[in-house]
């Protein structure tokens, strides 16, 4: 938040006591800055700017006095006119990036004017992402995209396998966030090796030691396929740990919850993250 503030001072400064944005004889772009993958520049126009992040959040206004906030990958870009370029309107800026979404299925989800300066609030879901988009330009010879493509955070740290037997120990239960699966799929994808290790670790800590595998998704689909994809996941992770781990299958039983069992709110995306789960359950 604090950074979006900053870049909109910025913009406000150039704005309104410097005039239009210098224009640059033959400049090249920022190190490693690059065009969103769904658009192209408008002509005559180089990245002055860009910052790129993996996991970010940014708040989109979708009406008047209210806003979204959307997570998920962040990339900013700022565009400066290159010398001789005729500086295009704000207006025409914006509505170029809401034709070009909208010729590939993507909706203007807002447009209005503050200050001077047109703004642009668009939608366009492409298989496996939902992106969302801003653009700002004021007709000077300098506009801005903001996009994000929503995403829940990729959980890089996972508990130990001492944590999950006290979690066990006390609530009979841990939830394992740290097993990764595509969107409507139940295999299991590379990136869950350090999850699927520490459970293991802790299956051989306490040879005694049985749990329910179960499954849990959110409530985004149908109910019934939600229960049947829930079930199929949960018995990739029996499947890996007694075939390519070694646990003995005796020692595990898959359990589909599907939505049943929410631990947050389906509200939000942050909520459905949390309820796509593998959790283990004490036999």
């Amino acid at each position: 938040m604090q950074l979006r503030i900053f870049r909109l001072a910025l913009v406000m400064a150039l704005l309104f006591s410097f005039g239009p944005a210098l224009a640059v004889s033959d400049p090249e772009d920022h190190p490693g800055g690059k065009d969103p993958k769904l658009f192209t520049r408008m002509p005559g126009y180089y990245i002055y700017n860009s910052t790129e992040l993996a996991f970010d959040r940014y708040e989109f206004t979708i009406a008047k006095d209210q806003k979204e906030a959307v997570e998920g990958y962040h990339l900013y870009v700022n565009y400066y006119a290159k010398q001789g370029t005729q500086f295009p309107s704000g207006l025409q800026i914006v509505r170029n990036y809401v034709n070009a979404a909208q010729a590939i299925g993507g909706e203007k989800l807002y447009s209005y004017e503050d200050g001077g300066t047109e703004y642009a609030i668009i939608k366009v879901v492409v298989p496996e992402a939902e992106v969302w988009v801003e653009v700002a330009a004021a007709g000077n010879g300098m506009y801005s995209v903001n996009l994000i493509e929503k995403q829940a955070m990729k959980q890089d740290v996972v508990a130990d396998a001492a944590s999950m037997a006290s979690s066990l120990g006390v609530t009979g239960k841990v939830a394992i966030y740290g097993i990764y699966f595509d969107t409507d799929k139940a295999e299991i994808k590379a990136e869950s090796g350090p999850a699927l290790k520490e459970i293991v670790k802790m299956l051989q800590t306490d040879a005694g030691l049985k749990v329910y595998v179960v499954g849990h998704t959110d409530n985004v689909g149908a109910f019934e396929h939600n229960v049947r994809l829930s079930k199929d996941r949960a018995a990739s992770v029996v499947s890996s740990l007694t075939k390519q781990y070694g646990i003995a299958a005796s020692r595990l039983l898959a359990y589909g919850d599907g939505p049943t069992a929410p631990v947050a709110a389906n509200d939000t995306e942050g909520g459905r993250a949390k309820n796509r789960r593998v959790e283990l359950v004490k036999q």
